[in-house]
């Protein structure tokens, strides 16, 4: 695929994506329409070599897999690891805020944000609803996904006139400043078709439906219209704000890509193009002997620890269900895991112009330059020498461009899923990513010739990693 449509693609899916939840829903639509089948962790799974399966676990996690037709239990997983969360600003479970006649949302701060970057942006809202449903007599809940496409709300900045010192350093205070606004207090009066019309409620609940309003009537008419329900059917919701201006290719030469949540769903996006290219046709998976993978997961931002962050056993259940589907000896999982190998892809820190100082000399990663292998002596990456030279030696049978990045001495340095990982399940693990600036804002940008690198390097990893192992020689 040529480097523009690749680039379509990806804006396709961002746009798609405002939240992780939205971004499972696409990659499932995209996996379902690849041959993908769906299988459930409730139920039992029957695998068949030359299969493909995914599956999902709270809507926010993903795993798809391809087994090949010459796999047998023991044999080794090929897996791309990225993440589907952002920093973001999430809704409160009481986000009613009312004050100095404005009707604010109330938000907590997820992850680690380049905060200020939230003042003035063309706010929304999106995420999942959890629905009370009825129908001849009977009463169930569904969770729908909802993103009202308008903007709906703003985080104004404080005037100069108001703050003279404003320009010597700007500080966000996250508890009081970043309250969004939605409306004034007296326009919601007026408008009392919208006004308490079945909120969501705080209180003792019966039926689905509660007493005391913990969100502003306005939000939820705008929700229920949004879905087709009415507000006393919306039982509860996880919703964030997000930035209503869409991803596109810029730049004077139409060489970047700008868009909000790069970091990570460029290499959410990425690695599931890849794996769907290098599994598209029968004969793509006639000689493989392992399981290619694909895991997206959430958390990430703030430190995988939950049910469907990396730090929870979904990887590991993913592959000690597909090995013990084709075997009942419970030991060839350990076998399986250590013929295995994990790329773990999160976006890289491209040198800025305006602060190159912040990089380490011999590592500067530059845009167009390809994917990034990064390394740190203390384990904050999992890369080793092994394991940087199978990903680097398959770069180099498909003249494709690699970087190298460490951090410099006298700054911390950050972490992905990889040391997770790789410490949790023993997987030989190489972190790597695309280079890309404004890591954590509202809108960042990368290269759109590294979107294509990216795709290609990783498809690349799935056909060739199996052959290329079996001449390597470690642990003997």
């Amino acid at each position: 695929m040529a480097e523009g449509a690749v680039v379509s693609d990806l804006l396709s899916f961002l746009n798609a994506s405002p939240t992780a939840f939205h971004a499972v829903d696409e990659a499932k639509k995209r996996l379902r329409n690849a041959g993908y089948e769906q299988i459930f962790e409730r139920e039992d799974w029957k695998l068949e070599a030359g299969k493909k399966y995914f599956f999902t676990r709270n809507h926010s996690t993903v795993v798809a897999f391809a087994i090949g037709k010459r796999y047998v239990a023991g044999n080794g997983f090929l897996i791309v690891g990225a993440h589907t969360d952002s920093p973001c600003l999430k809704l409160k479970p009481v986000s009613k805020v009312t004050k100095g006649g404005y009707l604010e949302v109330g938000v907590q701060t997820y992850g680690s944000g380049l905060w200020h970057t939230w003042f003035d942006r063309d706010l929304t809202v999106a995420g999942r609803v959890i629905i009370r449903e009825e129908k001849d007599g009977s009463v169930s809940y569904s969770h729908r996904l909802v993103k009202i496409e308008e903007p709906i709300m703003r985080i104004p900045t404080l005037a100069i006139h108001l703050d003279r010192g404003v320009n010597d350093g700007f500080k966000v205070n996250t508890q009081n400043h970043l309250l969004p606004v939605l409306a004034t207090s007296i326009k919601a009066e007026l408008n009392k078709a919208i006004v308490d019309n079945g909120p969501i409620e705080s209180g003792s609940q019966t039926d689905g439906k509660k007493s005391t309003a913990k969100h502003h009537s306005l939000l939820l008419q705008m929700l229920a219209d949004q879905i087709g329900c009415q507000p006393g059917d919306i039982c509860d919701f996880e919703l964030q704000a997000c930035d209503t201006q869409p991803s596109i290719a810029a730049g004077a030469m139409k060489e970047f890509v700008f868009s909000g949540r790069l970091d990570n769903l460029c290499m959410s996006f990425c690695s599931l193009k890849a794996l769907i290219d290098s599994t598209s046709s029968e004969s793509d998976l006639e000689d493989e002997t392992g399981v290619r993978m694909v895991a997206l997961f959430d958390h990430e931002e703030v430190g995988s620890n939950s049910a469907q962050g990396a730090g929870s056993p979904v990887m590991l259940d993913a592959l000690s269900r597909t090995t013990n589907s084709f075997t009942s000896d419970p030991k060839v999982i350990k076998k399986a895991i250590q013929r295995s190998f994990l790329v773990s892809a999160d976006m890289a820190h491209a040198l800025h112009p305006n602060y190159m100082d912040k990089h380490e000399d011999n590592h500067q990663p530059k845009l167009h330059g390809g994917l990034v292998i990064k390394h740190n002596a203390n384990q904050r990456y999992a890369t080793n020498a092994v394991t940087s030279f199978i990903f680097r030696e398959i770069a180099a049978k498909h003249s494709l461009p690699v970087q190298d990045f460490v951090v410099r001495n006298d700054m911390p340095c950050g972490s992905t899923i990889g040391p997770i990982l790789a410490s949790g399940a023993g997987i030989r693990t190489v972190d790597v990513g695309a280079p890309q600036l404004s890591m954590h804002s509202i809108r960042e940008m990368c290269a759109a010739d590294d979107v294509k690198h990216s795709c290609e390097h990783f498809k690349a990893f799935f056909q060739d990693f199996s052959h290329l192992d079996a001449k390597i020689t470690v642990d003997m």
